[in-house]
């Protein structure tokens, strides 16, 4: 099954969250005469990237990264295209729930991107409504991800999408790349890593192509 990579590069030109610190890939020990390896340090915002949004980062009572169950991440998704319609927030009726509800998939992707912004940060990208959410919810989903660097629009205060996953349980991806996508089912897997405390965990997220 070929696998394919649906992560950002991680580098001094990934666009960041606005007053966020920066990327920083530094270097602690180079190989020399004196040194047979090279050593580095990274530093960066756990919403950097290609991310999986912990619970605790909309509940002070929710779960870290390292708490979260990784069932929710890996497993049968579905990419889901609603570029055809260009409003602040992706609705209820841009997406095809007939077809979503036959591809019984509980991990749903959303595309709403024809090509990412992968040089410079858009803070005009589509968030999702709470309704499809809560849509999604009942159809079994346990996984929303979407190539918007938030399901939330920038700005907000209420975070009303974040809010809707919070109470059905759900499990958030962001900032994924699905550029060369089309609708159909996949295998995702997009593990976040064991960071104690952290509302957030960069991810390696990969699709691998399966029969419907």
């Amino acid at each position: 099954m070929r696998i394919i990579d649906i992560s950002q590069r991680l580098d001094a030109k990934t666009p960041l969250w606005p007053g966020e610190p920066p990327l920083v890939v530094s270097h602690h020990a180079m190989m020399s005469p004196g040194c047979p390896v090279n050593v580095g340090a990274l530093s960066l915002p756990l919403h950097a990237g290609t991310h999986a949004d912990a619970p605790f980062h909309y509940d002070a009572a929710g779960q870290t990264s390292a708490e979260t169950a990784l069932e929710p991440y890996i497993g049968r998704c579905l990419v889901v295209d609603v570029r055809q319609s260009s409003g602040a927030l992706v609705e209820v009726d841009d997406i095809d729930w007939t077809a979503l509800a036959l591809a019984e998939a509980p991990r749903v992707l959303l595309r709403t991107y024809e090509r990412f912004p992968a040089e410079a940060w858009d803070s005009a990208f589509r968030a999702v409504s709470a309704a499809v959410i809560a849509r999604l919810a009942a159809l079994g989903v346990v996984l929303i991800g979407t190539d918007a660097a938030s399901l939330d629009p920038e700005t907000s205060k209420t975070m009303d999408a974040h809010h809707a996953v919070r109470v059905a349980d759900m499990r958030i991806l962001e900032g994924l790349v699905l550029d060369s996508f089309t609708p159909g089912i996949y295998e995702l897997i997009a593990l976040p890593l064991p960071l104690a405390g952290a509302d957030a965990s960069p991810v390696r997220a990969i699709l691998r192509e399966i029969a419907a």
